[in-house]
């Protein structure tokens, strides 16, 4: 895996890959029990909160793959490091996960989101895909107490990756505190994917995606995320305002 070149985008470190090296690499991280990998989707909110909170830092850097998860990180990488990113959204790696499970041989254990979406992720992703392998499933109203009942449960189930909706930083620090527990090649965030999955939330249509504009059209349908996505247009502030510096400073030595 270290052959993937890492750079850093605001202080917050990405791998540069392909949405297909991600996959192949994903579900080589998944055949290793040696020890349990994590993948995390890197995105403008969560480079902000990094910048705040020293554990998602912390566990940002610890991560084995960090895939480009926003556009708004595949803009600041050409921008500031005139770096190519290939946007690798994390829902679209979690279905590819799903769809190569079959012909791949990994066990996939999904834990988070209400029980009915829960429960109809794993419907849609059998009618999806007829050889899914899905050894399990809990939804993510646990209490803390049943934790370790449902760490016993995922290693006895045989998977090789855990899939994660419980939204961030509580995936994040879910997976710190149990994940050297278990006996799971990897354990992969995906935040919302379940709802996506499941139908509850819409996602953009293909025309939005296209234009990388997922994220605005979210916050078109649902304005009350507008709180939560302020980082966004902070996170761009920042890079143009870092990229208004590194200009004049090349200017000025120029000169």
């Amino acid at each position: 895996m270290r052959d993937v070149e890492r750079i850093r985008v605001l202080n917050s470190s990405v791998d540069v890959l392909s949405f297909q090296t991600a996959l192949d690499a994903a579900c080589a991280l998944a055949k290793d029990h040696t020890t349990t990998s994590y993948i995390v989707a890197v995105n403008p909110e969560k480079v902000m909160i990094a910048q705040r909170d020293s554990f998602i830092a912390e566990f940002l850097e610890r991560a084995d793959l960090l895939i480009p998860d926003g556009i708004g990180v595949v803009v600041a990488a050409k921008w500031l490091l005139n770096k190519t990113l290939e946007r690798v959204p994390g829902a679209d790696l979690a279905e590819a996960l799903f769809r190569v499970s079959g012909e791949r041989e990994l066990n996939l254990f999904l834990f988070g989101a209400s029980e009915n979406v829960n429960a109809e992720t794993e419907r849609v992703m059998r009618a999806r895909y007829p050889d899914v392998r899905i050894v399990g499933r809990q939804n993510g109203y646990l209490p803390e107490s049943e934790y370790d009942t449902l760490v016993a449960r995922i290693n006895a189930s045989n998977a090789d990756a855990l899939l994660l909706a419980l939204g961030s930083p509580k995936q994040e620090r879910w997976t710190a505190t149990y994940g050297a527990r278990l006996d799971v090649g990897v354990c992969m965030g995906v935040g919302g994917a379940f709802d996506t999955f499941a139908g509850a939330v819409k996602r953009a249509p293909v025309v939005w995606q296209k234009m990388r504009l997922e994220w605005l059209y979210r916050l078109v349908r649902q304005p009350k995320r507008f709180w939560r996505q302020r980082r966004i247009f902070i996170f761009a502030a920042r890079v143009l305002m870092k990229k208004l510096i590194l200009t004049l400073t090349c200017r000025r030595r120029e000169e």
